[in-house]
């Protein structure tokens, strides 16, 4: 859930907007079309040799480029070299030793990051395409160091192929079964929460796999019912809907038993590692070191505040402790999302034990060797290493919470800035170091793309949006502008607003508040990001005359340990304060009609809207709310209780949610859930809606079947942002 906000809002612009009485510079037509729709460079992925990366073009090739130059140097595999048994390609994956590729087809997404689809042998030269498996679609195959064998799941179950004994499939683990057993993959929480898909690694020798064991049988089963409507084949039958269960721990309940496995490739043999694990503790990850048979697994307590690395002996069992990570409140995700082996002796971890997150460097021993890094505001994501220079990448904030740079960091230097200009900056290497290719935007101007060698010197500019940038300098869009406030408890917010072109300040307006809140989350950002690609809706919505506005409160990242984590046990109480005190803020202004103010979000962004429209203090009109919690308790163990411990431990944080607010609800409000929603159950609604119905509240509420948590497909976007236009323009 925490991550929804971003990912919806890349998606909206696209499918946003409705037809007004009025003209308008931006139709519906208009956007579907891509009109004003950025492009980047599109997903590469570097090659093991260093120096190429390569990437699928038209859904036909897989195209090999040259780092240095950015120009295409072969055709690793055309659709018309398959023989017809692969009509278009989805994805790919290349083997360490750069001789077979697996080429991903027939792709079918299952949750956020999990997906089965066919996957086909490819020796590059070679003119022959095989089936990886016969027996069902495949989930995260992955090439053994020495490239002659694939392992994959399917069932629930591994499997191994050797390549060079004829593709010979055996089967590694008996005992998979859906809803009870889980080997090498994550459950649904594993997966929704620690960000990953594949719970399962070779060896550095190819001798040996680990994998995580999964019971999840004790877990009770979540049912969502899916509809056969109009244009939808999803259900098989006609008079009843198709029932679909999975497992889904709520906050307060018991999570999966889990274990790490290893099994002797050779001698066919498998143990299970003697790992200190609580009977309700985590293993976030696991991955196997440079050193054979040596294994390394990643424990969480169940309050997530006690994160410990543990070496394994991968034959013979024995773990032995080499890192402890603790935290008064919750040890960020960054720390087993990021962690990395550099080198034949290194270990890289992101903490912010300092008060921000910064890059420490340890011995696989366990011996912290340095603090690479001391950037204001902290690091973001770690980005790759020159082992020749001995140079390492990081993306961090760049003197500001809302702008983030490339920097390189040499031991016991100053991190220096490399990407060519300030704004926001994201960058993928080349695996020698040597090359980036960096996208960069601010809220104003669309993604520029550019290949630039390891000192920020651009090479070649790959996307310019040149076409684009003519249209908005003549489209007469409004400009975002950033601006500052300050809370009566003395912290300092930031946030952006978009005026209509034709602004007035003798005029008055009516004000819509976008925003998400959720811990660690940032919307104010100087990125064409910011607001969905453009922020396009707040522009379509000044055409209607109404001014937005975004504000990142208290809880929010980018400013540090302390800010991001004061809403602990407490969520939504700091953050709805913050919201109806930008309301107020903006309210003063003498171009803002404090009469007419709305707020509107998703997700956690929903769960917000809620708490700040029955915060007290009555300050807006409207709200709109689009698949909110309305209970932490409601929701998974992982996330809720990384930021509320348990219901058992804090009943009075549980007790403070929208439910338990709905009588003082104030303000007109839209409620918005699709019924099969596997993340932010419809329960979360539905309850709520009860609530307020007891509070004799009256309500508007939209609901989507068959629709997820993004709420998408067809036609549903435009429906959906029409009628939440229409709702702002009748209310406000």
């Amino acid at each position: 859930m925490m991550k929804s906000a971003r990912f919806i809002g890349l998606y909206a612009i696209l499918l946003v907007f409705s037809l007004s009485a009025r003209s308008q510079q931006l139709t519906l037509d208009d956007v579907i079309g891509n009109t004003y729709a950025a492009y980047g460079y599109g997903a590469i992925t570097p090659l093991p040799d260093g120096e190429s990366y390569a990437r699928v073009e038209g859904g036909t090739k897989v195209v090999k480029y040259s780092f240095a130059t950015a120009e295409p140097t072969q055709t690793l595999f055309d659709v018309s070299q398959s023989g017809g048994k692969i009509k278009s390609v989805d994805g790919f994956v290349m083997s360490p030793t750069g001789n077979y590729m697996l080429l991903q087809t027939g792709t079918e997404q299952i949750y956020r990051h999990s997906k089965k689809a066919d996957y086909y042998i490819y020796k590059l030269g070679n003119s022959t395409v095989e089936p990886l498996s016969d027996g069902g679609k495949q989930q995260e195959p992955l090439f053994s160091p020495d490239g002659t064998m694939v392992a994959f799941v399917r069932d629930n179950n591994l499997f191994l192929v050797k390549l060079m004994f004829g593709n010979s499939e055996s089967q590694v683990t008996k005992d998979g079964e859906r809803n009870k057993i889980i080997n090498g993959l994550p459950d649904w929480v594993y997966e929704e929460e620690f960000s990953f898909a594949r719970a399962f690694d070779f060896s550095a020798d190819s001798k040996m796999l680990a994998w995580l064991h999964t019971d999840e049988s004790a877990i009770p089963e979540w049912h969502l019912e899916y509809y056969k409507n109009a244009g939808e084949t999803r259900s098989p039958q006609d008079d009843y809907p198709t029932d679909y269960a999975y497992k889904y721990p709520l906050a307060g309940t018991p999570n999966s038993k889990v274990s790490v496995q290893t099994y002797d490739i050779k001698a066919r043999v498998t143990r299970t590692m003697d790992l200190p694990l609580d009977d309700d503790g985590y293993i976030p990850r696991l991955r196997f070191t440079p050193e054979a048979d040596k294994l390394c697994i990643l424990t969480l307590n169940r309050l997530q505040n006690d994160l410990r690395f543990y070496i394994a002996n991968a034959r013979s069992g024995v773990c032995t402790q080499i890192i402890e990570e603790k935290d008064d409140y919750y040890v960020k995700e960054d720390a087993y999302t990021q962690f990395k082996f550099e080198g034949t002796d290194k270990l890289l971890l992101i903490s912010d034990r300092s008060g921000t997150r910064q890059l420490y460097l340890y011995s696989l021993t366990g011996q912290l060797q340095s603090q690479l890094t001391n950037i204001d505001y902290g690091i973001t994501t770690y980005l790759g290493y020159d082992a020749k220079s001995k140079i390492y990448f990081v993306r961090a904030q760049d003197g500001s919470p809302m702008r983030t740079a490339i920097y390189s960091v040499k031991q016991g230097s100053e991190p220096k800035i490399i990407s060519p200009e300030a704004g926001s900056n994201r960058a993928t290497f080349s695996g020698n170091g040597q090359y980036f290719i960096n996208t960069h935007s601010t809220i104003n101007s669309p993604y520029t793309v550019t290949l630039c060698n390891q000192k920020g010197k651009i090479i070649k500019t790959l996307v310019d949006n040149a076409e684009l940038k003519q249209k908005l300098s003549t489209a007469n869009l409004p400009q975002k502008e950033f601006f500052t406030f300050t809370l009566p408890t003395g912290e300092e917010l930031n946030g952006w607003i978009c005026k209509p072109a034709d602004f007035d300040a003798s005029k008055q307006y009516p004000l819509v508040l976008f925003q998400y809140s959720g811990p660690g989350s940032q919307e104010v950002i100087d990125s064409w990001d910011a607001g969905g690609s453009g922020a396009l809706l707040e522009a379509y919505w000044a055409q209607l005359g109404i001014i937005t506005a975004c504000v990142d409160g208290r809880g929010t990242g980018g400013r540090g340990a302390y800010f991001e984590k004061c809403t602990y046990q407490n969520l939504g109480n700091l953050e709805s304060k913050d919201q109806v005190e930008a309301a107020l803020y903006l309210g003063k202004q003498s171009y803002i009609d404090a009469s007419r103010i709305a707020i509107w979000g998703w997700s956690f962004g929903g769960f917000n809207t809620l708490m700040s429209m029955s915060e007290g203090r009555p300050v807006f009109k409207c709200g709109v709310a689009v698949a909110p919690v309305t209970n932490f308790g409601f929701y998974d163990t992982v996330y809720s209780e990384r930021y509320m411990r348990t219901p058992q431990q804090n009943p009075d944080g549980y007790a403070d949610n929208p439910i338990s607010r709905a009588g003082k609800l104030s303000g007109r409000l839209l409620l918005i859930h699709g019924l099969t929603d596997d993340n932010v159950h419809y329960r979360n609604s539905a309850e709520y809606a009860d609530a307020l119905v007891a509070a004799g509240k009256q309500f508007e509420m939209q609901v989507y079947t068959n629709r997820n948590h993004f709420i998408w497909g067809g036609n549903t976007r435009n429906h959906l942002f029409t009628r939440i236009t229409e709702f702002l323009q009748e209310t406000l």
